[in-house]
């Protein structure tokens, strides 16, 4: 069953975003593979970045630790009852960082097996603390290399990709880095009615570009995984629409039969 949204599905950028993640990185490599051969080769590379949330509640009461004072254990016959140790009146779980996968798509030539096009799909650890950060470090390296660089970012919150000038209010975007046209970067601003493009994935010099189906690799992984049935389409989503989007929203679903139950 698709998905009920003509673009970007919204309700896909909750718990469900980093198994997205995974299939449409090996979507999109496997869509590319036979429109670059055989010059050049296309693959899935994982590594994994430390997340710390930074959205912890920190109470006033959390500042200050409780103290417990008692008197000295008395000597031994003294006749006084032995010290009794207080229990810890709560047990709580700690912040553990955790280590999320993360997929880069590689396009390397065959001959020299150099990276010439790097196409990442954001996570929300890339778009937050450490994981950001860390980020940026791998995106200035590739923005400095001979590599092309096309960044996908269907996530609403988390901090965008930095850019000179500010970008045009939209939930979604594509960036574009070219080699031999840095530092000016193409950009495609996508709103939550519009359909994913089609877009440009630059190779070396001598070869025309090849093209990137972004709203069939997102439609096909859709249906092969049944995100239908993890998806409840009659409640708010799970990283919430706000304003004429939440608006625009339960009407398009309205009209897909769909009735969104505020709670």
């Amino acid at each position: 069953m698709p998905s009920p949204f003509p673009g970007m599905d919204p309700y896909l950028e909750g718990s469900e975003w980093n198994s997205v993640h995974v299939a449409l990185s090996a979507e999109m490599a496997r869509q590319l593979a036979p429109k670059v051969r055989p010059k050049y080769i296309v693959r899935t590379a994982r590594r994994f970045v430390t997340d710390m949330p930074e959205d912890i509640a920190v109470t006033a009461g959390a500042l200050y630790p409780d103290v417990s004072v008692a008197e000295a254990a008395a000597p031994q016959g003294s006749g006084l009852p032995p010290a009794i140790v207080a229990p810890a009146p709560l047990q709580m779980a700690t912040v553990i960082p955790s280590r999320v996968p993360h997929v880069t798509i590689e396009i390397r030539d065959v001959a020299q097996r150099e990276l010439v096009t790097a196409i990442e799909i954001l996570l929300p650890t890339n778009k937050r603390g450490e994981g950001y950060r860390e980020y940026l470090d791998k995106r200035r390296r590739l923005l400095c290399s001979m590599a092309h660089l096309i960044e996908i970012d269907l996530l609403r919150r988390g901090r965008r990709v930095p850019m000179q000038q500010a970008l045009p209010p939209a939930p979604y975007f594509i960036f574009l880095s070219r080699a031999e046209r840095r530092p000016i970067v193409e950009v495609w601003p996508i709103q939550l009615h519009m359909h994913l493009p089609m877009i440009p994935v630059p190779l070396l010099a001598d070869d025309p570009d090849v093209t990137l189906d972004v709203q069939l690799a997102l439609d096909t992984v859709y249906d092969a995984f049944n995100y239908d049935l993890s998806l409840d389409y009659t409640r708010l989503a799970e990283i919430p629409l706000v304003g004429e989007a939440a608006s625009w929203a339960t009407a398009h679903l309205r009209q897909a039969g769909i009735v969104t139950r505020i709670e």
